[in-house]
């Protein structure tokens, strides 16, 4: 078929007017039956790439997703736009089964979504072949690497799919994935036989930000008020909070209930269906924060959430990107603010040494780490610290959405001050943690520091001229840098090769001093807004629009947006269609919208 049907089918069926980006490169090299690996940031319309060729082509295109409730949610979607799509797994009725196979068997099921447990399945795989599909498509592709943050084993298994189908293209698609983790999803699941697409990591419309820890409960709620303007009041807005335990996560939610805020916890140390309960309130109420440990993950396809907040340091800067890109996925600005501190490093490198993992692993993984701290310790602009660690630029070389960009801050030689620190670990065998060692350069006679006779060594109070809280900040800095590490069981500092090279006045130290932080607008210096303003005269409208939308939504059981998103609603408060033809004009209405929605909508539109 041309081009010119995919972009037909893009109009009449998703109601969109054009293509984005790859979009339609992708869609041509699917069609010409080739493998493609698509790594695109989230928001871009991965799923089109795929699902735009099933309708085009005859057969069924198997879906491979993660979770139930990430292939639920876009069957529904589907289904409300008038394709024949299903879904087949552990939650589904034996009856409903039975009607899935008959589509099958008949050939009128275009997009089937299984897990890659189900799959592989040999009855599975034989009933496939049997079918003769059209195309793989392999969603959050990164879970097949070992390198990844969200490494799933049973994906590994998909690499028998080009073995066993070898006509039949597939495309593998994710949001995160670094050129270790590329390779070897291009291995296994290409036996590298396939076409890259890297169409950019840049989420521009999420502001970042970075917090030294110091009392994350207050620094939790003032960063809160703060997007109420500060003055007290509660915003209402959707958010995620991230919390590295269980029992932090209970705490958070309990301080932020107490607070007026609508929050809920997400963990899995909760019941299945408690946290089933929890999730479907999120993803259908407006203005609620979610609290939740990395359970609380894939296939969060809320486009209207605001902030994600991490009160603990992520694990690797895919672990962050893949947390921080659930916010904002509708356009529109949005903020990820994340706090860390000297013990959030040590329980991460604790983590990492005890995984029942080889050598080669661990190693990577104290490398990931090292990258995000290099990231929280960045002395100018966190996106282009961030996106170079992903193979991306930044064609400005600046974001102007960061809180470097909006409060510069500048760093100086201190290699000095590395020594002196240096220096006190080493007289003191390097068995000691940073709280005792800032003691020792600051002189402090502690019980502990005379008990110890540390107050006898030269080192003691050589930096006294400082305080105890730039002392921690140098330290920091070093670890961040590779100069000094902590041992994993007792928090004790030790110098790496690289400190000795520093002590012994071989290398140079640059720190970034902690900046004071002034008060900035949130959008000071704004990244790119997908949506539209509203002119005032449409706020109610919208608002009336919202409340419909959320009502169907209810009875259908589905999440708002996969009624409609936002945006739609926004360019229906704009536009004011009046008839069915001038619906079928909104962003995102397709033929099989207009017909079920469009009488309703128009009703309300005309009553506003």
């Amino acid at each position: 078929m041309s081009q010119q049907s995919a972009e037909q089918l893009l109009h009449s069926i998703f109601g969109f007017d054009a293509f984005r980006g790859k979009q339609a490169e992708i869609i041509e090299h699917v069609l010409a039956r080739e493998n493609i690996l698509a790594v695109m940031p989230t928001g871009a319309g991965k799923s089109l790439c795929f699902q735009i060729p099933a309708l085009m082509r005859s057969g069924v295109t198997i879906v491979v997703s993660p979770l139930i409730s990430l292939m639920q949610n876009q069957v529904e979607a589907l289904k409300l736009l008038g394709v024949e799509a299903a879904t087949l797994n552990s939650s589904t009725e034996r009856e409903e089964n039975d009607v899935v196979w008959d589509k099958l068997r008949a050939g009128t099921l275009k997009l089937l979504y299984l897990s890659p447990e189900k799959l592989l399945m040999p009855w599975m795989l034989d009933n496939i072949e049997r079918l003769g599909p059209a195309c793989f498509a392999i969603d959050e592709a990164h879970c097949v690497s070992q390198w990844g943050a969200s490494f799933r084993p049973e994906y590994e298994g998909l690499q028998l799919l080009h073995q066993r189908f070898p006509s039949v293209p597939i495309i593998a698609l994710t949001a995160t994935a670094d050129q270790a983790t590329r390779d070897q999803i291009c291995s296994k699941i290409f036996g590298d036989n396939v076409k890259v697409y890297l169409t950019g990591f840049d989420r521009p419309n999420i502001s970042l930000n970075v917090e030294i820890k110091n009392g994350w409960k207050q620094q939790l709620l003032r960063f809160l008020k703060a997007r109420a303007g500060g003055q007290g009041e509660i915003k209402a807005e959707n958010g995620i909070v991230y919390c590295l335990s269980r029992k932090k996560t209970e705490e958070a939610a309990a301080l932020l209930v107490s607070e007026g805020y609508k929050a809920l916890p997400y963990h899995a140390g909760m019941t299945s269906n408690a946290r089933a309960e929890n999730l479907n309130r999120f993803m259908a109420e407006p203005d609620l924060i979610m609290v939740a440990t990395i359970a609380f993950g894939m296939g969060i396809d809320k486009p209207d959430i605001r902030f994600v907040f991490h009160t603990d340091l992520p694990g690797s800067p895919e672990a962050y990107y893949q947390e921080l890109g659930r916010a904002g996925r509708d356009g529109a600005p949005a903020t990820a603010h994340m706090l860390y501190g000297m013990d959030d490093i040590r329980m991460r490198r604790m983590f990492i040494d005890n995984e029942d993992a080889g050598r080669e692993h661990k190693i990577r993984g104290h490398q990931r780490l090292n990258a995000l701290l290099a990231y929280c310790e960045a002395p100018a602009c966190r996106r282009e610290t961030l996106l170079h660690y992903f193979g991306d630029t930044l064609e400005q070389g600046m974001c102007g959405n960061c809180d470097l960009c909006s409060n510069p801050v500048e760093t100086i030689d201190a290699t000095e001050l590395g020594q002196k620190l240096l220096s006190a670990i080493y007289r003191t065998e390097q068995m000691y943690g940073v709280g005792h060692i800032v003691d020792i350069v600051t002189g402090k006679s502690t019980p502990r520091v005379c008990e110890l006779g540390h107050d006898k060594l030269s080192t003691f109070g050589v930096g006294k001229e400082m305080h105890t809280t730039e002392w921690k900040s140098v330290a920091r800095q070093l670890m961040a840098r590779g100069f000094i590490t902590a041992d994993m069981e007792y928090g004790s500092l030790r110098i790496t090769e690289d400190g000795v090279s520093l002590l012994k006045g071989q290398a140079r130290f640059e720190r970034r001093p902690d900046p004071r932080r002034k008060k900035v607008s949130p959008r000071a210096k704004s990244g790119k807004r997908i949506l539209p303003e509203l002119p005032d005269e449409a706020h109610a409208l919208f608002q009336a629009l919202k409340e419909y939308r959320k009502a169907i939504a209810a009875e259908r059981t589905v999440p708002a947006y996969v009624i409609f998103s936002d945006k739609s609603l926004i360019d229906m408060a704009i536009k004011r269609p009046e008839t069915l033809q001038q619906f079928g004009e909104v962003h995102g209405v397709g033929a099989s919208k207009k017909e079920a929605f469009g009488v309703g909508f128009l009703r309300l539109i005309a009553q506003n």
